[in-house]
């Protein structure tokens, strides 16, 4: 089986190469202060590599990206997954995901990337794969102030389904090309304050024009990447846990399409209530079910 699995693993981008630990945007606003890696995993990452155990396991964490409607969460992922920016796309429906591979201190890596809809009719969808992750996103809307107020609620929808303290915490602004320095410098010194209250790091990008993504997405794969490591570290005897080593690496979207106003009636289950709607019960299984769904798809294809 594991001849097998290593079989299905395809070189890592050179552009997903991180060799160095990734830098902060603004020290005001900072999850961690360093320049290089944990000592720890350091060592772990270079023993691993010299008993040539570093593809035997494909760990893989996971990020939610939540935050209003329109400020940018779709096309911040598309300019890093794709390289592309749509000024026209349509608003996410329930939830997309996309999976990024990372090479980090020689180790093979990948971060799952949920999309979440911005809309509150879909937020009894989106919610239900808040789950399990690693990392939480908050994306605002520079141009627009009211955004940011409203990431105090997103953060609290996000950490009600995960364990406080568990989770690191990035706020985003999106569309910096759109202000003027001065509005840029007086909109981030609000964001700053924001990341503060919520203990999260800021950062200030823009996906027309790439300014800052990638650095931003390397920040969050670097930081999840070594807290893996130092979370098995601590107890390697422990079973695989969404995030710490999962045999699962694939570039797969999964798109939940759902309907507004999923509410159930007296006596009826949960999944009455989806298929009454028309909606998947997908949609309402928990994460790990569904997880074992994809990987169950992608070894049935490759026979």
């Amino acid at each position: 089986m594991q001849n097998r699995m290593m079989n299905f693993v395809p070189p890592v981008s050179r552009d997903r190469v991180i060799s160095q630990f990734p830098k902060c945007y603004n020290p005001q606003a900072c999850l961690q202060m360093k320049d290089d890696w944990n000592s720890k995993a350091k060592t772990a990452c270079k023993e691993r590599l010299a008993k040539h155990q570093g593809w035997d396991r494909l760990k893989m964490s996971k990020a939610v990206v939540v935050g209003d409607l329109n400020v940018g969460k779709t096309c911040l992922i598309n300019r890093f997954c794709k390289d592309a920016f749509d000024r026209d796309y349509k608003a996410t429906i329930g939830v997309d995901f996309e999976i990024e591979r990372f090479e980090l201190s020689g180790l093979p890596y990948s971060l799952q990337i949920w999309d979440t809809a911005g809309q509150e009719k879909f937020k009894c969808i989106a919610s239900a794969y808040y789950r399990g992750a690693q990392v939480i996103v908050i994306v605002f809307d520079m141009a627009d102030i009211n955004t940011l107020e409203h990431t105090r609620q997103w953060l609290v929808e996000a950490l009600r389904e995960n364990e406080p303290n568990a989770c690191f915490i990035f706020l985003v602004g999106t569309k910096r090309d759109l202000l003027s320095a001065e509005e840029l410098k007086r909109t981030e010194k609000d964001a700053v304050k924001m990341a503060a209250e919520m203990n999260a790091e800021f950062w200030s990008v823009s996906a027309k024009t790439g300014e800052n993504v990638q650095e931003f997405f390397f920040r969050v794969a670097a930081l999840a990447f070594e807290d893996a490591i130092l979370k098995e570290l601590e107890d390697e005897s422990s079973p695989s846990r969404v995030g710490r080593g999962e045999l699962l690496d694939l570039r797969y979207t999964v798109r939940i399409q759902a309907r507004p106003a999923v509410t159930g009636t007296p006596g009826e289950t949960q999944a009455d209530t989806f298929s009454r709607v028309g909606v998947s019960f997908k949609a309402a299984l928990p994460l790990a079910v569904e997880r074992q769904a994809v990987m169950g798809r992608y070894l049935h294809r490759c026979g």
